[in-house]
């Protein structure tokens, strides 16, 4: 299938289009930044979600994943940019989308805008499901919590943070890019049965209450 895949520059995107690749997919990657994937089946756009002119390719699968976080672009790009791409991809026949959304987007625990723009897209991937929900095609969020990805070196790198992080988490560690990668690997391609959902992949820490007796 033909996986069009936005962010696919580092993290969770790259993880995530070099995971289809390896399973024999054909890739497009749209991305601000220059391509960091050499593969014979990777195409590669550069291009902003929010203004620039996006490509003409007609996807089975489509993976929203690029965002920015505290940029004061949150809501344009997260969100805005997320439909923006949305609205120009989807159509009749393709097989299935899928949203990365955040677990902020569920408990509000993150900068404003970011948490603002996250929730929004759970709520608009509702909406596509409804849409699409005819042509048998499914579409589905994921909402990790902590992934270890460059844009949290400024947590994982500092020990009273982090620490202060794992007392919250239940589980004691953070996913990897390459486990969401296979979290949307699956909402992507084997599941055909689950719509309008959203999953959130956060070791425990929205589930964490403490009980005093």
């Amino acid at each position: 299938m033909k996986i069009l895949i936005t962010g696919t520059s580092m993290g969770i995107g790259k993880a995530t289009a070099e995971l289809f690749l390896k399973c024999g997919h054909e890739v497009v990657g749209l991305d601000l930044l220059p391509s960091s994937i050499e593969h014979a089946c990777y195409t590669h756009f550069q291009a902003d979600i929010a203004a620039d002119p996006l490509p003409e390719v007609a996807p089975d699968v489509l993976v929203n994943n690029a965002g920015t976080q505290d940029s004061g672009r949150d809501i344009d790009v997260n969100l805005k940019g997320t439909i923006r791409v949305t609205e120009k991809y989807v159509r009749p026949g393709i097989y299935s989308i899928v949203f990365v959304a955040s677990a902020s987007a569920s408990t509000g625990a993150e900068f404003a805008e970011y948490a603002a723009s996250k929730g929004g897209v759970v709520t608009y991937m509702k909406h596509i499901a409804l849409r699409v929900a005819p042509w048998g095609a499914t579409a589905n969020s994921l909402s990790p919590g902590g992934v270890t990805t460059a844009l949290n070196r400024r947590v994982m790198g500092n020990p009273a943070l982090w620490q202060e992080i794992m007392d919250e988490t239940p589980l004691k560690k953070w996913a990897s890019p390459e486990e969401i990668a296979r979290w949307v690997y699956f909402l992507a391609v084997e599941n055909r049965s689950m719509t309008a959902q959203d999953l959130i992949i956060d070791n425990g820490e929205s589930a964490r209450a403490k009980f005093v007796w």
